[in-house]
């Protein structure tokens, strides 16, 4: 939306209007969420939490982060990452080593029945992307989600520095 068509910001509730696009936005994006974490749990035996934490632990350097580092990466509280890493490495898909350079933290490591747990998560979970988000679309509504992504994200960055 052009700069000089956007709502005014200001202190005013929403309108029935608006909310009723926020109410769709918001019931339409935890549909999605939720389907989309039914089929990897089924197709793979990972939880969407797993898949993030494989995810985030497989792109970090070494395959290794500190868990506070870890939970800021996957905007989770750290008594509910601790308790997720917990589950995930009796599973054997993590293990938590003491910090080499600071022995008050610990790392969160992936390991190899991690890592192969989460390549083959993989395929089942972008075919999952795919089917239910990119097939729903045209490649220029697609632009203009991602536009209004961007939006979104910068304002509320903005937001937060407030």
């Amino acid at each position: 939306m052009a700069e000089a068509t956007r709502r005014p910001r200001g202190r005013q509730l929403p309108q029935t209007g608006e909310l009723q696009v926020w109410r769709e936005f918001i019931e339409t994006v935890e549909a999605l969420r939720s389907e989309v974490a039914s089929r990897l749990l089924a197709e793979t035996s990972l939880s969407a939490g797993d898949y993030v934490v494989l995810l985030t632990l497989s792109e970090a350097p070494g395959e290794r982060m500190r868990s506070s580092q870890l939970a800021a990466a996957v905007a989770w509280e750290r008594s509910r990452l601790s308790h997720h890493l917990g589950r995930m490495e009796r599973r054997g898909l993590i293990r938590r080593e003491e910090c080499l350079t600071d022995s008050r933290g610990a790392e969160v490591v992936l390991t190899t029945d991690g890592a192969a747990a989460f390549h083959r998560a993989t395929v089942p979970h972008l075919r999952a992307v795919r089917e239910l988000f990119v097939d729903a679309f045209t490649p220029v509504q697609l632009d203009t989600i991602a536009s209004i992504a961007s939006t979104l994200g910068a304002h509320l960055r903005s937001l937060s520095k407030n």
